[in-house]
């Protein structure tokens, strides 16, 4: 998930005691305790993910990817930021094209949609140059104070200010009903907005929730909230086939939608 440390105690908590009933009720409070001090941990890593990715953005690069997101895309839970699904998606994109990529990661941990159309999309509009690839993946931190009317216009006002060429994530699975059922509800407004602008949807939610009770116990970090290594790989995998034909269609000309445009 891309749950922020504060909105992740809020609405995964379900989570952590699912997880701990399977690994016997003995040890759950044992296994709180352990989740609450490895978030503690995680905490301590947002600055060092943050300046790293600060220092990728200044670098130069033939190829420009800007990515608007929360905590997952900052790489929160990962070994190192570049395991992040940016990370990883920067490295797949450089390999395949034989080109530097220049990563701007526009994402700040905690970022909610309204934090992003206050944040991230006026730093978007502010670039000395127009991205050549653009992943957005927000939402997810919504869900802890729910409300469909704000995250419907502000999933509109995002997808109205990336390029025509974006891509973009559906909300990841929850797994459990609570907030599966809000995350149903986000992703139904999420796709119609991309639908009505002509964006690519990335399954995200598929792919997350077919890894089932296996990902639900290897796939996160130890805060069991944000992805681990392997959980960033499954998210860098459902970007990937969108990821690869945005390239293809840069390798033939055909780049189209300036930052803020449909065209």
């Amino acid at each position: 998930m891309t749950l922020d440390l504060a909105s992740a105690a809020r609405v995964g908590s379900g989570l952590r005691l699912a997880t701990a009933t399977v690994l016997g009720h003995a040890g759950v409070p044992k296994y709180r305790e352990l989740v609450r001090e490895n978030a503690a941990t995680l905490n301590e890593t947002l600055p060092v993910h943050s300046k790293w990715w600060r220092e990728r953005a200044a670098a130069g690069g033939d190829l420009v990817y800007v990515a608007i997101g929360d905590s997952a895309a900052q790489g929160i839970g990962a070994s190192r930021p570049d395991r992040s699904y940016v990370g990883l998606l920067a490295a797949y994109a450089g390999a395949r094209v034989g080109r530097d990529i220049r990563a701007v990661n526009l994402s700040v941990s905690g970022a909610t949609t309204a934090l992003a159309v206050r944040d991230q999309l006026p730093k978007l509009a502010r670039l000395d140059v127009e991205p050549d690839l653009v992943t957005v993946s927000i939402g997810a931190n919504d869900i802890a104070a729910w409300s469909a009317r704000e995250f419907d216009r502000n999933i509109r006002a995002i997808l109205d200010a990336v390029p025509s060429h974006a891509i973009v994530a559906d909300l990841p699975c929850f797994h459990l009903p609570k907030g599966e059922r809000k995350v149903a509800e986000a992703n139904r407004m999420l796709r119609a907005a991309a639908r009505s602008r002509g964006l690519v949807v990335v399954p995200l939610h598929a792919a997350t929730k077919r890894q089932g009770v296996r990902g639900i116990l290897t796939q996160f970090a130890r805060d069991m909230f944000h992805p681990n290594d392997d959980g960033y790989e499954v998210w860098a995998g459902a970007f990937r086939p969108a990821v690869e034909a945005r390239l293809a269609a840069l390798a033939t000309g055909v780049a189209s939608g300036g930052v803020g445009g449909r065209g």
